[in-house]
């Protein structure tokens, strides 16, 4: 996990800290703006992540999905036009939030505004790097599963992609890159019992985070 040092600034330095931290969340933390909009509502922002979410988590028509960092809803929308699913998101951005409408609903990931054992399907794509209380999160995520047939699959970033395209300075600076053993660690400490991680693609630079009750 990435871990940001207490230590003294001067005024130049406390700057340069707030500029990143506003450029982080316009683009990618808690987008917002009219190139976030164009960004995140393309039809086309993370597909390369699609298919192994689709595949990990078996949609059929019965299955309620929550994606927990929608962004603008356009997986969800795949999602359920593929599949014939019912879809919710959720979403700490107004902006995005009203990108998704009426799929998605404004809230933080560590306090899910849903009932317990909501959905028997939760994904959550390029959006867990940045939950700052990660087992909070997976344990929100674990209370509104469905017990029996509940499965969860979140892509994130990998270590080996810190510094790279996928995830560039200074904005990997706010991120959290876990190994697969951590992030392996993080789901049984949310009381997870089926864990796997897995590299989707050739590059390494996506981990799967794969998991049941």
């Amino acid at each position: 996990m990435a871990v940001r040092e207490t230590v003294r600034m001067g005024p130049l330095e406390r700057l340069r800290e707030w500029r990143i931290d506003r450029m982080t969340d316009r683009i990618a933390r808690r987008p917002h703006g009219r190139k976030a909009r164009e960004t995140y509502g393309a039809p086309d922002v993370h597909d390369f992540m699609w298919p192994t979410v689709l595949e990990s988590l078996q949609l059929q028509a019965d299955d309620r999905l929550l994606d927990v960092g929608c962004g603008g809803g356009v997986f969800l929308r795949h999602a359920r036009d593929t599949t014939g699913c019912a879809v919710r998101g959720i979403d700490h951005s107004g902006a995005m939030v009203r990108l998704a409408r009426p799929l998605a609903v404004l809230g933080e990931a560590d306090r899910l505004p849903f009932a317990d054992a909501e959905f028997t399907a939760i994904s959550s794509i390029a959006a867990f790097f940045f939950f700052p209380t990660p087992v909070d999160a997976l344990k929100e995520i674990y209370r509104v599963l469905d017990a029996e047939r509940g499965r969860i699959a979140i892509c994130t970033t990998s270590p080996e992609a810190k510094g790279s395209p996928a995830a560039p300075y200074p904005l990997a600076t706010r991120g959290h890159f876990y190994t697969d053993d951590e992030l392996h660690q993080l789901a049984r400490d949310a009381g997870f019992t089926t864990v796997s991680v897995t590299r989707p693609d050739e590059s390494g630079w996506a981990q799967l985070l794969a998991a049941q009750p």
